[in-house]
């Protein structure tokens, strides 16, 4: 029998635990838990449910490399999950997922990945013709739409602009959905005709049309190519069977939002950011002249954009898109930094905690791009900085996201310069990605002049504060 020794952590109530501070602001509750108490802390959800909270590199890469086959995936966010993105390798477990992933892999190979580029910035320069100086944009929405037609032409060979709306509408009800049921409380059943029950079936509806239309298309033309032509085309090398229509719609719809989701918030953030750092913008600006002079980049001059490259490793430092990976439950009795935990007991890991804590990060509420030279991030543990998860499920869009992001800011930086329009309150959204609530009002104004080189004044950045 494991004892009842547990970590230090809050009490909560007798017959709600925590539940209801959990439920309130998840965000605020779960990092003050992380800073209260350090290491491995412990609550309870309801009367009996245990929950272990990690925020050391070492209890981390326990759970997602070293004891990984004593864990899953909790089961409430398979089950809030599932109506949404299916059995995709997000939510799949054991053979079944290592399976899925293999006949996935093949698109995010680096070759692949490389041809992605082209199109990367050729979206870009679409998105920004149809916008005009001193005018005020959502660009939070402007990343979305974005991003979406990115994932959209790179990976299913479709144009979804005209859809736009409709799409990015279905995927924030879905989403909001899973982070609503996840989060605990008293809901509906799915079948009963309540409006946020239609709506949510409506939504998934939108976004099931689009994919349909996409794999039949590709059903009756054939290769294109593409990652749904290698899922349609692809032969499991145990069984000899093909993808069925409803694994590739799976498979597709994952790696549809996660793949433009992700990336539209790491680089609305990063557009925050700038706005509030002129020093940061002056800096990147003069590494954009230098490098590209004014030109379109490309996937080569990546190696040459290494300051961009710490900009969006920061941005996603301080605001990391995947705040909290998936909760996974102990399938047997573990022990984690000294401490017995029960098998049922669920795991919580944050990548957002461990970004802003102060033993790995000094003045880790700044934003220093500077910090991320080679040799600080070697000297970082493993798990210290997570973005994209780790372990045999770290996530199989890494690079396509880095690279993603880098052109983005690259290209789009040349030719506008954004600022933050007055008096808004940005307030970071924890639903299953971290979203600015609101999203982020910015006037956009057209550069005309060549950038001055940047001088920057590390006292002022090391002592800027960013409220979240």
């Amino acid at each position: 029998m494991m004892n009842a020794h547990f970590p230090p952590g809050p009490q909560g109530t007798a017959l709600l635990g925590s539940t209801r501070e959990l439920v309130h602001d998840r965000l605020s509750f779960l990092e003050q838990v992380a800073l209260t108490y350090g290491d491995i802390a412990h609550f309870r959800i309801g009367r009996a449910l245990h929950v272990y909270l990690l925020n050391n590199p070492d209890y981390i890469q326990q759970v997602l490399v070293g004891q990984a086959d004593k864990f899953e995936k909790a089961p409430g966010f398979k089950q809030n999950s599932r109506a949404l993105i299916g059995e995709g390798i997000l939510t799949s477990e054991g053979e079944f997922h290592r399976r899925q992933r293999k006949l996935v892999q093949p698109a995010f190979h680096h070759g692949r990945v490389a041809s992605y580029a082209i199109t990367m910035v050729d979206y870009a320069e679409t998105s920004m013709s149809h916008w005009q100086t001193d005018h005020v944009y959502d660009i939070h929405h402007e990343m979305m739409e974005l991003t979406r037609n990115i994932v959209a032409k790179t990976l299913f060979n479709a144009d979804v602009s005209n859809k736009g709306d409709a799409i990015a509408d279905a995927i924030t009800v879905g989403l909001q959905t899973i982070n609503e049921r996840s989060a605990g409380g008293i809901h509906f059943p799915d079948w009963l005709p309540t409006r946020r029950n239609r709506k949510r079936h409506e939504s998934i509806q939108t976004l099931d049309n689009m994919l349909t239309e996409i794999i039949e298309e590709h059903r009756t033309q054939g290769d294109q190519g593409d990652l749904m032509s290698m899922l349609l085309m692809s032969v499991d090398d145990e069984d000899g069977g093909q993808m069925t229509n409803r694994q590739a719609r799976d498979e597709a719809m994952t790696l549809f939002i996660a793949g433009h989701e992700t990336t539209a918030n790491a680089l609305a953030w990063t557009w925050y950011l700038l706005a509030q750092h002129p020093e940061v913008e002056a800096k990147l600006l003069h590494e954009l002249e230098t490098a590209l002079a004014g030109r379109k980049p490309t996937f080569k001059d990546l190696a040459e954009l290494p300051y961009t490259d710490m900009i969006i490793k920061e941005a996603m430092r301080l605001y990391p898109p995947a705040w909290m990976l998936n909760v996974r439950e102990a399938m047997e009795d573990v022990t984690i930094g000294g401490y017995s935990i029960a098998k049922g007991s669920y795991i919580m890991m944050m990548p957002y905690a461990m970004h802003h804590n102060p033993r790995y990060y000094h003045d880790p509420e700044a934003f220093i791009p500077e910090r991320w030279t080679p040799e600080f991030e070697k000297s970082l543990p493993r798990y210290a900085y997570y973005p994209f998860g780790g372990g045999a499920r770290v996530c199989i869009g890494q690079s396509f996201a880095m690279m993603e992001a880098r052109l983005v800011l690259a290209t789009i930086a040349q030719s506008w310069h954004m600022a933050l329009v007055p008096n808004q309150h940005i307030v970071a959204e924890p639903v299953v990605t971290l979203r600015p609530r609101g999203g982020i009002k910015m006037l956009l104004t057209r550069r005309s002049i060549t950038p001055l080189p940047a001088t920057i004044d590390r006292a002022a950045v090391s002592s800027d504060k960013i409220a979240v």
